[in-house]
C-alpha cells in the first residue's frame, strides 16, 4: 500500500468551499483505498488529507483522471499553500486490511 498525508491552508474565508472541492472529486478514483478530509480544529484555514492507495500507481494515475483534473483548476485559486506532504506505507488498521 501507498499513502500521504499533508496539509492544505485555504485563502482566507475559503476553507470550507475548498473542502467542498476535494469532496467532489474523490469518488471513483480506483486503487483509493481511503482519502480523509479533516478540518484542523486549531487552525481556521488549514485542511488535513490523509490518503491511503494500493499502489504509488494508483495516486499517480489519479492525477490525470478528468474529475481530478477539474478540482485542481477549481480549488487552485482557493489554495494559499500546500504543507509538509509525508509518504508512508500503511501495513493495516480500522478500515484497511492489512497486506501480509
Amino acid at each position: 500500500m501507498y499513502g500521504l498525508s499533508g496539509t492544505i491552508t485555504a485563502t482566507e474565508g475559503k476553507r470550507d468551499a475548498l473542502i467542498t472541492v476535494l469532496l467532489e472529486a474523490i469518488n471513483a478514483m480506483p486503487g483509493c483505498l481511503s482519502y480523509i478530509i479533516s478540518k484542523d480544529a486549531k487552525d481556521d484555514h488549514l485542511i488535513r488529507i490523509n490518503e491511503v492507495w494500493d499502489s504509488q500507481i494508483s495516486h499517480k494515475e489519479s492525477l490525470s483522471l478528468p474529475r481530478v483534473q477539474n478540482a485542481i483548476t477549481k480549488a487552485r485559486p482557493m489554495i494559499r499553500e500546500f504543507g509538509e506532504q509525508v509518504e508512508m506505507e500503511p501495513v493495516g488498521g480500522i478500515g484497511l486490511l492489512p497486506q501480509w
